[in-house]
């Protein structure tokens, strides 16, 4: 009688349903906020070197900053990242980048 070992739980099949019950919540809670924060960034811009606009700008890009970096920490536990893959590192590194470079920039 010969042994056959357990199916493994990570098909590739299986994950669609998956990703979508993952991924799904993480961009709508997490990524599509940091991107309103980003976009609301870029729009805001400061009379002069003394307006209160600028307190807004920072503001905003570091809240964009911090949800992309708890969005990047939660892809990094294993299940997110055996599940999703790589590419969902690309939009909050993107986004933290633009919003750290609209900070600095204020």
């Amino acid at each position: 009688m010969t042994y056959r070992s357990r199916e493994s739980i990570d098909l590739p099949e299986d994950r669609g349903c998956l990703r979508w019950v993952l991924g799904a919540p993480l961009a709508a809670f997490v990524y599509l906020p940091a991107a309103y924060l980003c976009q609301v960034s870029l729009t805001l811009r400061p009379d002069g070197p003394y307006d209160r606009i600028r307190d807004d700008v920072l503001f905003t890009a570091h809240a964009c900053v911090v949800l992309c970096f708890a969005g990047l920490l939660l892809t990094a536990v294993p299940l997110f990242h055996r599940t999703l893959g790589r590419w969902w590192y690309a939009a909050p590194f993107l986004l933290a980048s633009v919003a750290f470079l609209r900070g600095q920039t204020a």
